[in-house]
């Protein structure tokens, strides 16, 4: 017999092969940086969007910035042209210029009456009246009546020598106003009448 620390022994018989478990085989282990990769690609495009417009609102350009600034100022308004027009006067209406003399002339006559009495009173008050009285009597002191120069020239009397004068300045002026149109009208029909440069303040 053969022990089995013998060589032939251990020829002759084939060695046993161990049982193969699951355990035995050693798991592959998860390929983490390939399924990262990605996972960490998705986050990173996530998080741009978001902090892109942090940054822009930190820092605005410098034209944004000089915008918001002109905004806020008031702009001046812009200075118009002065335009020029240039006119011809050819025909004057008559009536018109009749009217507008008539009453031009009405409003010189009261000024006329008003300044007759205001004179009169000034020289009364002022005592001038009694001056000329009184140089009267030195220069004829013969003379029988007493001389007043109130008895010539009163305050009734100036008024009305007035009203007579602005009466008369009245019907002058308007005639003459109205010959003038017509006269005017006759010669810008030779000449052409007066040239008037009309501009915009």
């Amino acid at each position: 017999m053969s022990t089995p620390n013998t060589p032939g022994a251990g020829r002759g018989r084939a060695p046993q092969q161990q049982p193969r478990t699951a355990s035995a085989r050693p798991a592959t282990p998860p390929r983490t940086g390939q399924q990262k990769a990605p996972q960490q690609a998705r986050q990173a495009q996530q998080q741009r969007p978001a902090t892109r417009p942090a940054g822009a609102q930190g820092q605005q350009p410098k034209g944004a910035q000089q915008a918001k600034g002109q905004a806020g100022l008031v702009r001046p308004a812009p200075k118009a042209k002065v335009r020029k027009a240039r006119l011809l006067v050819s025909k004057v209406d008559v009536w018109s210029v009749l009217k507008m003399a008539f009453l031009l002339s009405v409003a010189l006559g009261v000024i006329t009456v008003v300044a007759g009495v205001l004179l009169w009173t000034i020289f009364d008050v002022s005592g001038v009246f009694t001056r000329i009285n009184d140089l009267v009597a030195e220069v004829l002191p013969n003379q029988q009546q007493v001389f007043d120069v109130k008895n010539y020239v009163s305050v009734s009397q100036v008024t009305s020598f007035a009203v007579i004068i602005a009466v008369v300045n009245v019907v002058l002026l308007s005639a003459l106003s109205m010959v003038g149109a017509f006269i005017y009208n006759l010669a810008s029909g030779l000449v052409g009448g007066i040239s008037v440069t009309l501009t915009d303040d």
